[in-house]
């Protein structure tokens, strides 16, 4: 079995090296970890190249165009990355009959349902950054329908935290700089820790005896339980850091709820990011893998603490 992750340098990609290091996949499984010095993503030949080269059974894509903002300047990099290169992955699959595993996000969606969004909502993005992964999504659909060999799951997820630059990260900087801050408090969604969603990720795709798994090709929405706003989320990881005795200026009193109106970004973000996790739950009782069940179920929240209390313990706040 050979294995090829994209995107080693962010942080899903960071997530996907540690759980595979300290699995037994070195005894069954050829490895290989692409980044940015290997590959240029909006480069396709690059990538057929590396594909060629290496011959994957399973394809892992982690890698992702991310700067939101950015992409309302820089459309061209941001379909080349998120829906040329995934489309790219999605034939080599079919035509050597491999296993594709994608990853998209909560911004395919407008945010106006009433609601948590399931799988086959209509995709309807406010941003470039959305409207670049809903193409990679479509691409990637159309590939396959086409052809009777390969399989491939798009994992929409949401919030993602880990190693590297994220929300939590940045409050907690803010937070040690400023006295006051002021968070957005209408806007809804669920953190999803980067390491659980690489756990959840080979659990889907792996049994215990690390055999491939059969399931149904198609979009799963993999975030976890639950719900919260930026404000909310603010104050868990704020007083999160200051139970572990980091010295802040903005206590959760000095943190004021604003509306997204207030804080223009270039790029809208849908106000209703809450996914519903129900197909990927079913399909997992399906398996009466009781160890599955109990990672899928786990709790949010206490996933934020701990990891805030690892940057502690890093020096890392």
């Amino acid at each position: 079995m050979k294995i090829i992750v994209f995107g080693k340098d962010g942080q899903l990609g960071k997530a996907f090296q540690k759980i595979f290091a300290i699995t037994p996949f070195s005894k069954i499984a050829e490895i290989q970890f692409v980044g940015r010095s290997d590959v240029d993503l909006a480069d396709q030949e690059g990538i057929r190249r590396i594909l060629n080269a290496f011959s994957p059974s399973i394809i892992i894509n982690a890698a992702a165009y991310t700067a939101v903002d950015k992409a309302e300047d820089e459309v061209d990099i941001a379909y080349a990355v998120n829906a040329k290169a995934p489309e790219e992955m999605a034939q080599y699959a079919v035509k050597n009959n491999a296993m594709f595993l994608h990853y998209s996000t909560d911004y395919v969606f407008d945010g106006k349902k009433q609601g948590v969004y399931v799988e086959g909502d209509q995709r309807n993005p406010l941003c470039e950054y959305g409207r670049s992964k809903a193409a990679g999504e479509l691409a990637i659909e159309t590939v396959f329908q086409k052809s009777t060999s390969g399989r491939f799951a798009i994992f929409r997820t949401s919030w993602v935290y880990g190693d590297g630059a994220n929300f939590i990260r940045t409050i907690l900087r803010l937070a040690k700089e400023r006295d006051q801050l002021r968070i957005i408090a209408d806007q809804y969604g669920v953190p999803t820790n980067a390491d659980w969603l690489a756990r959840v990720s080979v659990n889907f795709l792996f049994d215990q005896s690390l055999q491939l798994t059969p399931f149904p090709s198609g979009v799963y929405h993999v975030v976890p339980n639950g719900e919260i706003t930026w404000y909310g989320l603010a104050n868990l990881a704020i007083k999160s850091a200051l139970d572990q005795g980091i010295a802040l200026k903005a206590k959760p009193e000095q943190i004021s709820p604003i509306l997204a109106v207030e804080y223009p970004l270039p790029a809208p973000r849908p106000q209703n990011s809450r996914l519903s996790n129900a197909k990927l739950h079913f399909l997992i009782e399906q398996q009466n893998d009781v160890t599955k069940l109990e990672h899928l179920n786990y709790s949010w929240e206490e996933s934020v603490r701990q990891y805030v209390s690892q940057l502690a313990q890093d020096r890392l706040i």
